[in-house]
C-alpha cells in the first residue's frame, strides 16, 4: 500500500529553517524529520512512499539520491568520477522504494494528493496520506485495521495537540497555585495519519486543501477517527523543533523500530 507524504509547503513559521530547505527537512537527531516519518511506516511494514514535492523539492531528492554515499565508504577518481562502494561496510540501510513527485510550488495539498493519484495502481484498494512535519508512537498497522473494521471512505487519526501557552491554576479564592507548561489538552485534532479508499480522489478538488473533502466525507458519514492517545509531536516553530531535538536525545518516544 502506498503512503503518499504531503512535503511541498513552504513552512514560513520555522523560517529559520526553511529559508535554505523544506520544511520535512529540518534535521531531529541529525536526520530529516520525513526520514523518520517513514521509519515509523516501515516498521509496520509500509515502505512504499510518494513524496507530493513541492518548495525546494530536489532539495529532498538529492538527500535520497546521495544516501549510498552518505551510508557508504566509499572510493572516488576525481578524473573520470568513477566511484567504488563498499556496502559490506554500510550501516542504516533503510528499505524504502520512494516515487518522486513534483506537484508545485504554490499547491495546496488536496491538489497535491490528486497529482499522485496515477502512482497509486488502481487495484490497489486503500492508501495513506501523512504530513511531513509530525512523528508519534501509533501503531500504524492497528489505524489500518481499526480503518478496514470501520468500512468508512476515510479515516484519519485523532491526537491531543500541546497548549502553545503555559496554563495557570487557581483555587477557588483567586490565588494562583501553579503553572502549567504548554500541557497536553484533553481535546483531539486531526494528527496527519490517514487511510482512505481510493474514491477519496472524487472527493478532492483542483485548487483546495484536503479540508473541504474530511468535510464531505464527515456529512455522509463516511469518516472515522481513531483516537490514539499516546505520543505525537508536530513541527510548527523553532521552538517546537528544538523540543523535538531534546526528546530524541532524551527519549526518542516515537523510536518504534529497532
Amino acid at each position: 500500500m502506498k503512503v503518499i507524504i504531503l512535503c511541498g509547503g513552504t513552512g514560513t513559521r520555522l523560517k529559520e529553517e526553511t529559508e535554505y530547505k523544506p520544511k520535512p527537512m529540518v534535521l531531529v537527531g541529525g536526520k530529516p524529520i520525513i526520514w523518520h516519518i517513514m521509519k515509523i511506516y516501515a516498521h509496520y511494514g509500509f515502505n512504499e512512499f510518494i513524496l507530493a514535492l513541492g518548495y525546494k523539492a530536489d532539495y529532498i531528492k538529492d538527500f535520497f539520491l546521495n544516501q549510498k554515499a552518505f551510508t557508504s565508504d566509499f572510493t572516488l577518481e576525481t578524473k573520470n568520477h568513477n566511484s567504488t562502494y563498499f556496502l559490506e561496510n554500510r550501516h542504516e540501510v533503510d528499505d524504502f522504494k520512494i516515487t518522486f513527485v513534483d506537484t508545485g510550488v504554490e499547491t495546496l495539498p488536496g491538489e497535491r494528493i490528486l497529482l499522485c493519484k496515477k502512482y497509486i495502481p488502481k487495484d490497489d484498494r486503500d492508501f495513506i496520506v501523512t504530513y511531513g512535519d509530525g512523528v508519534t508512537d501509533l501503531n500504524i498497522k492497528e489505524v489500518y485495521d481499526f480503518h478496514k473494521t470501520q468500512k468508512t471512505i476515510g479515516t484519519i487519526t485523532g491526537v491531543h495537540p500541546r497548549s502553545k501557552f503555559g496554563l495557570v491554576k487557581t483555587d477557588i479564592n483567586g490565588l494562583v497555585k501553579s503553572f502549567v507548561e504548554k500541557p497536553v489538552l484533553a481535546e483531539y485534532v486531526n494528527g496527519g495519519f490517514m487511510v482512505f479508499k481510493q474514491h477519496f480522489f472524487d472527493y478532492l478538488e483542483v485548487g483546495e486543501t484536503e479540508h473541504p473533502a474530511l468535510k464531505k466525507l464527515a456529512k455522509e458519514n463516511q469518516l472515522s477517527l481513531y483516537n490514539h492517545e499516546g505520543f505525537w509531536m508536530a513541527i510548527d516553530t523553532y521552538k517546537e523543533l528544538d523540543d523535538l531535538n531534546k526528546l530524541w536525545e532524551e527519549s526518542k518516544p516515537w523510536k518504534v523500530w529497532a
